[in-house]
């Protein structure tokens, strides 16, 4: 045997050992059977020759993390995501309503596109010159077809002060790179008042993140205040956020009973219920295709409890739950655990919610359209 083969034999030997001794910890640790051990130790044993053998210069937690992402691309769900630490954090921040970013609300109602919807005013796009109904094609250079929607909008995303750099393509012009330095951007997620010349109040809902419900509160006790008899709820381009905020929200405004039911994979359902007992306003919600997830769950259940009437197109069809697991080094994943269902039994992930009132906005709208046939609704209610 010739000293390079038996290099390499004690090479592999030395790995195996290594694996060995840990078989026995990896076996009770994951649930105890043979075949996720064996998983393991393949698993472990590619890590080991890897770092041992690779000629060029290896970072240990680099291959890590590259694991922990594709172990979350495997599963092929564009909801189930490996967050690095910025990632991680950028999510935390956008969860309590604030964030680095460049000021604008993106659609992703084309498979693998991404566009433009509307442009913030004093924020970084609308100073660089960016436009409603812009496509953003790359970021940093890597395609927006390559990549999901959170995986954009985390991109997009980033600490004030730095740079990101956006390929756009605008109708009837070369496509073009657009470097914006991201700023704080801070959103008052529910925002509104009494729409001009009528009785009907106007609550838009961006996302739901910590301080929604109590916006929502707070500008609902204003309007009727003034003495509304009926509510506008905008959910249009709202891409979800926190079940907890959605819920307070619906205790607001769904009578009592229930609002959602989660099933999770061992098929154990939790039941969330409205304690609303207070006399209803009439309602009505706008809802459009790019209304997700808790959005969804929202308009679903006023929709399933007959207690608005939608307006708008079918909503984007987000029906899925995810939380989010830290892996102690500031990163962490965000994995889909359950199905969420409308008080109906309903699933709606990859189906959405069709409005009682279909109405779609022209591709350059002169006015609100979908607003309009809102409040048209609304006064029919009122006649009624």
């Amino acid at each position: 045997m010739n000293q390079k083969l038996k290099y390499v034999l004690v090479a592999i030997v030395t790995m195996l050992v290594t694996v060995v001794m840990m078989t026995s910890l990896i076996f009770f640790a994951l649930g105890g059977t043979m075949e996720k051990a064996a998983d393991m130790v393949r698993f472990i044993a590619a890590v080991r020759f890897v770092e041992e053998k690779f000629v060029g210069d290896v970072n240990s937690e680099v291959l890590i993390n590259g694991s922990f992402d594709g172990l979350m691309k495997s599963l092929g769900d564009k909801y189930s995501v490996y967050l690095d630490e910025e990632k991680f954090h950028q999510l935390s921040d956008m969860n309590q309503g604030s964030f680095g970013g460049i000021g604008v609300v993106m659609s992703f109602a084309e498979p693998g596109h991404c566009r433009i919807m509307s442009v913030m005013d004093n924020a970084p796009g609308k100073e660089a010159g960016l436009e409603a109904n812009d496509e953003i094609i790359a970021i940093e250079g890597v395609p927006v077809s390559n990549l999901q929607p959170e995986e954009v909008v985390l991109r997009v995303r980033g600490h004030e002060g730095t740079p990101v750099v956006l390929t756009v393509r605008r109708e009837g012009q070369t496509d073009r790179d657009y470097t914006i330095i991201r700023s704080n951007i801070h959103i008052d997620t529910a925002v509104g008042d009494v729409l001009p010349d009528t009785e009907i109040g106007y609550i838009r809902i961006a996302s739901f993140s910590e301080n929604t419900a109590i916006e929502f509160e707070e500008a609902l006790k204003k309007q009727k205040a003034k003495g509304i008899k009926g509510l506008i709820i905008d959910l249009r381009a709202n891409p979800g956020g926190l079940i907890k905020s959605c819920v307070e929200i619906a205790n607001l405004v769904v009578p009592a009973g229930e609002i959602v039911s989660v099933v999770d994979k061992s098929g154990h359902k939790e039941v969330y219920q409205s304690a609303k007992t207070d006399e209803s306003i009439p309602i009505v919600v706008l809802i459009d295709n790019n209304s997700a997830s808790a959005s969804e769950i929202l308009a679903g259940a006023l929709k399933d409890r007959k207690a608005a009437t939608l307006v708008g197109v079918k909503s984007y069809g987000k029906g899925s739950v995810q939380t989010i697991l830290p892996l102690f080094k500031g990163d962490g994943i965000k994995l889909t655990v359950a199905k969420y269902y409308t008080p109906s039994g309903i699933s709606i992930d990859g189906v959405g919610i069709e409005p009682d009132v279909e109405i779609a906005m022209p591709e350059k709208p002169v006015t609100d359209i979908q607003l309009e046939k809102a409040i048209e609704v609304m006064k029919g209610k009122f006649n009624n």
